[in-house]
């Protein structure tokens, strides 16, 4: 549940100029820093959220379920956001804060939104931040997924082929293509034998083998 104060509120209900939108970027290693849309500088709880910045709110989509909203803000580079660390990732992951604020009272404020950076963007000499919400966290794949086609990747330790040996081949990651090409098939880590959406319209056929067993 948001908190805001009472005063806060009551400035907000009354539609008064005052009210403007700050962010504070935490990046994973490092101090924060601070940006706003507010044409000075503003002090938020210790944080100096710069005007120069350019920052501006982007698209916000808000998720009902438990799928991750998403955000976007975008801005100018500095020298506190450069190409350079844009580049080498140095804000890949950090965490944001959105913040409405009362600059002539900037101990006025309510945190808006949360979110981490998903990717961040250059647009000529300004960039582009996409968000994702805290519940992104949980849309995340865990463990193995159970399909008909091979989860290993071509020659890593699950698969065990030796690629040197095969020149110029690719796997499909198809059953076949593991006993054919590579006679590879009891180190093949999917599963053939799942029904799939075809296993709503199979039906016996005359002369065949109808005892349950592998269709194989």
């Amino acid at each position: 549940m948001r908190t805001v104060p009472e005063e806060m509120a009551a400035r907000i209900e009354s539609g008064a100029a005052t009210i403007c939108t700050a962010w504070v970027l935490r990046p994973v290693a490092g101090e924060p820093l601070g940006f706003t849309d507010h044409d000075r500088d503003l002090d938020l709880g210790g944080v100096v959220c710069r005007a120069e910045g350019g920052w501006t709110q982007g698209a916000a989509e808000a998720a009902s379920s438990l799928a991750p909203g998403t955000a976007t803000v975008g801005g100018a580079t500095d020298d506190l956001l450069s190409e350079g660390d844009i580049l080498a990732g140095r804000f890949d992951g950090a965490k944001v804060e959105t913040w409405r604020v009362d600059w002539e009272r900037p101990d006025l404020s309510v945190l808006m939104r949360t979110g981490s950076i998903a990717r961040l963007r250059r647009e000529g000499a300004s960039f582009v931040a996409e968000l994702e919400g805290p519940t992104a966290a949980l849309d995340v794949v865990v463990g193995r997924t159970y399909g008909r086609m091979c989860d290993a990747r071509l020659g890593d330790a699950r698969c065990g082929v030796d690629v040197s040996a095969y020149p110029g081949l690719s796997c499909d990651r198809t059953l076949t293509a593991c006993r054919e090409r590579f006679g590879n098939v009891v180190n093949f880590q999917g599963f053939p034998d799942i029904p799939g959406e075809d296993f709503l319209t199979v039906y016996p056929v005359e002369g065949g083998r109808n005892d349950g067993g592998s269709r194989r």
